[in-house]
């Protein structure tokens, strides 16, 4: 879903009341998914009637340090987690080195509650191999990769159809960056590691290791793959590159705000109205996301959500009007992530919905550092004990330790995503984690939180754990 209507506000006496300037028009901005829902979106044809490859030809007429200036001065941020400025990272590439400089794009969206990668290149490939071809200009590049998570077969089979239009189009293969300047696009599907998510172990993935962290530096800009200089992108930030280029620094920074300019794709979802994709100015708040997206399930109110997946610490309903760029997510204590916005109502139980997201991380740890590998495994036995009202007071001390020789201690951001809802779970409801030692059980039924659980016939329905 790229724009939803305003309905008239969230469910529930006690939601806030509409934002009085809720109007999609005026506070969605959509660019990359403007398009999504022209059944040829996805095909050279559909991408060149509104504009497609135009950026191209201004790119490529640019010198490649004036275009890298120009991505810097827009102040386009990267859109996979850390928010850092695209240009910079493109800058670090070191010049008349002698060695291939490469280009490779993070594909793999794996993390519970981010899904906006895999519906744009679904949807609109095209602008992914755009920006690719005006990024690998500015580095100085010959050859790119897409590394794709492997289970969407779907996704990799359109981004396979479109890099063989863009070759036939001559965007790609012979010449595509100048005479005598060609330019491979390889598409790599992976096995369905979510420690691949992060770059170093990514890289180490595409060389046909186990994918497993590196130790830095040397960081990938100096020795990335194949021990040559590298730039590790998202899929957003890079197709967010042709529409800068084509409409310029100055529209791009008129939206969003002064430290995170332009626009990006929040992806709504949990137990609100209409869950789905909401392309808006960067600075837009979660209060307005839900009064265009029907707010919360009716009847119900929000307790608690995740500003970017849930590697970021989550936040209340006290946080409704906190501008979501970097800084604004950032002063409040969390992280814009990947603007994963996870929406949880009263029927939910925090210690539950942390011990599942405790699990993902220990199942995907990859094992080669022992606070992440062994910090995880027993952050899941006692999330599990208190869960099911076994453990004892002291247990949450000891949970909030581990968390604590987890989070920065392991050799990648895993550890890190996994102590950051046990710490902001115990700030904001420690009082849930007693009752549950207190009744010696979890309080809350799960058959409530469930789509179904509003149903008059839910009561004869389980749920697995």
């Amino acid at each position: 879903m790229t724009v939803a209507a305003h309905d008239g506000g969230q469910g529930g006496a006690s939601q806030p009341a509409p934002h009085p300037e809720a109007d999609p028009q005026k506070l969605l901005a959509p660019v990359l998914s403007a398009h999504w829902d022209e059944p040829d979106s996805y095909t050279l044809a559909g991408y060149r009637r509104h504009g497609g490859y135009r950026a191209l030809s201004k790119a490529l007429a640019m010198d490649p340090d004036d275009l890298i200036a120009y991505v810097k001065e827009a102040g386009l941020r990267g859109r996979g987690g850390a928010g850092f400025p695209t240009g910079m990272k493109w800058q670090f590439i070191p010049q008349g080195d002698g060695k291939p400089h490469y280009l490779v794009v993070n594909a793999d969206e794996s993390e519970p509650g981010t899904c906006k990668d895999i519906p744009l290149l679904f949807a609109n490939p095209h602008s992914l191999i755009e920006g690719i071809v005006i990024a690998c200009h500015a580095i100085r590049s010959h050859h790119a990769f897409i590394y794709l998570r492997g289970e969407v077969v779907p996704v990799l089979r359109r981004l396979h159809l479109a890099v063989r239009e863009a070759h036939e189009a001559g965007y790609l293969g012979a010449d595509a960056l100048g005479p005598g300047k060609d330019l491979t696009l390889t598409v790599h599907a992976g096995a369905g590691a979510y420690i691949c998510g992060e770059e170093t172990a990514l890289l180490d993935s595409l060389e046909g290791r186990r994918g497993q962290p590196r130790l830095r530096p040397p960081f990938p800009a100096v020795a990335g793959l194949y021990a040559c200089p590298t730039v590790v992108n998202n899929v957003e930030s890079i197709a967010s590159v042709p529409a800068l280029v084509d409409k310029g620094k100055d529209w791009f920074r008129s939206m969003g705000s002064e430290k995170s300019p332009g626009f990006t794709l929040y992806s709504l979802s949990g137990h609100v109205a209409r869950p789905g994709q909401y392309e808006a100015p960067l600075g837009i708040t979660l209060r307005q996301l839900l009064d265009m997206s029907g707010g919360m399930r009716p009847g119900h109110r929000l307790k608690f959500w995740t500003p970017g997946g849930s590697s970021t610490p989550l936040l209340t309903d006290a946080h409704l009007d906190v501008p979501l760029d970097y800084e604004g997510v950032g002063n409040a204590g969390s992280m814009l992530g990947t603007k994963a916005l996870q929406c949880f109502d009263e029927t939910t139980c925090v210690v539950r919905a942390v011990t599942r997201w405790t699990e993902f991380y220990a199942h995907e740890s990859c094992g080669k550092c022992t606070p992440c590998r062994e910090g995880t495994y027993w952050l899941v036995q006692l999330l599990r004990d208190i869960e099911a009202g076994k453990a004892r007071a002291s247990d949450l001390e000891k949970i909030a330790d581990i968390a604590d020789n987890i989070n920065g201690k392991s050799f990648c951001a895993l550890g890190d995503g996994a102590a950051s809802p046990i710490f902001s779970s115990l700030k904001y409801f420690r009082d849930e984690y007693e009752a549950h030692l207190a009744g010696r059980g979890c309080p809350f039924d799960p058959a409530k939180s469930t789509a179904w659980g509003d149903r008059p016939d839910s009561a004869h329905l389980e749920v697995n754990a």
